[in-house]
């Protein structure tokens, strides 16, 4: 449930898709699997790097992935789109962050635990940020 990469660009066409998947491959190492939604650009980029037989699509397999757009989309009604793709880049980047440092999957653990859990979050992200 992690946010892996967040990479922000004004066209969705096969330069784009080559360019995060390059990006995403290089920092995170081979992939399994890789999920994505039902674009050709992606199944492109996939066949030019090698990875198509590693390609996932499915009805509900990328649920994961379009709801971690979910903030931006709220943000971006809230100011009526981003006013630059850096400052839009820029909050991909912290968000990810901060989500996946304060996401505790609370439907898997108990109500203690998880508060514990919470707190030490909380205080570490504190000391980091002082």
């Amino acid at each position: 449930g992690e946010v892996l990469e967040s990479y922000v660009t004004k066209k969705r066409d096969k330069t784009a898709a080559l360019a995060f998947l390059k990006k995403a491959l290089k920092r995170h190492g081979r992939a399994e699997k890789i999920v994505t939604d039902g674009m050709r650009s992606y199944a492109a980029a996939m066949r030019q790097i090698g990875n198509l037989d590693r390609r996932e699509v499915g009805r509900w397999l990328n649920n994961r992935a379009e709801n971690s757009h979910l903030p931006f989309r709220r943000r971006e009604r809230a100011m009526q789109r981003f006013r630059r793709m850096k400052s839009l880049q820029k909050f991909a980047s912290v968000h990810a962050s901060f989500h996946n440092h304060f996401s505790q999957e609370r439907h898997l653990v108990d109500r203690q635990t998880y508060k514990l859990r919470r707190s030490a979050a909380l205080v570490e992200w504190q000391s980091l940020v002082a």
